[in-house]
């Protein structure tokens, strides 16, 4: 096998590598091709070269694994890829205790079966009912805030 075979295969093994590392993220057929092109260039040079020729095919093949590695951080060609876009949401964790307390009145703002929106001092939140079924603008009262719910019961159930 000559050596311009192998110095091809070499090159084809890195540009899958790149193309496994840059377009197909994973494990997939192009990073495995790649690495079996450049194994089998290394195994190759030493077949059919002498034992110095096989030594400098398996040093420039990792030497340019490598720079192209480092070339390929360096150029900024991940920037290009990633997604840009930032989150800017966040999730409930939980009622501060001096917004709804045990004891506040509100009204039912959704059908609660058991669980629905309620409205206790000017805010909407997640209610559960504790005595089945409340209708829509029923009068609720606050007894329990668990999380991000109150647990409430029809204000005429006194």
């Amino acid at each position: 096998m000559s050596i311009l075979a192998i110095i091809l295969m070499i090159l084809l093994g890195v540009f899958l590598f790149i193309i496994e590392g840059l377009l197909i993220p994973g494990i997939t057929i192009a990073g495995i091709g790649g690495i079996i092109l450049m194994g089998a260039a290394v195994f190759f040079s030493y077949k059919y070269h002498d034992n110095l020729t096989g030594n400098i095919v398996l040093l420039s093949t990792l030497v340019i694994s490598v720079l192209t590695l480092i070339l390929a951080l360096r150029a900024k060609t991940w920037n290009r890829l990633m997604l840009h876009s930032n989150i800017d949401s966040k999730v409930e964790t939980g009622l501060e205790e001096e917004t709804v307390k045990p004891g506040d009145v509100g009204i039912s703002m959704t059908r609660m079966n058991p669980i629905g929106k309620v409205m206790v001092n000017d805010l909407t939140v997640e209610g559960k009912s504790i005595s089945g079924i409340i209708d829509p603008q029923t009068k609720i009262k606050v007894i329990k805030v668990s999380g991000n719910q109150v647990i409430v019961k029809p204000l005429n159930e006194e």
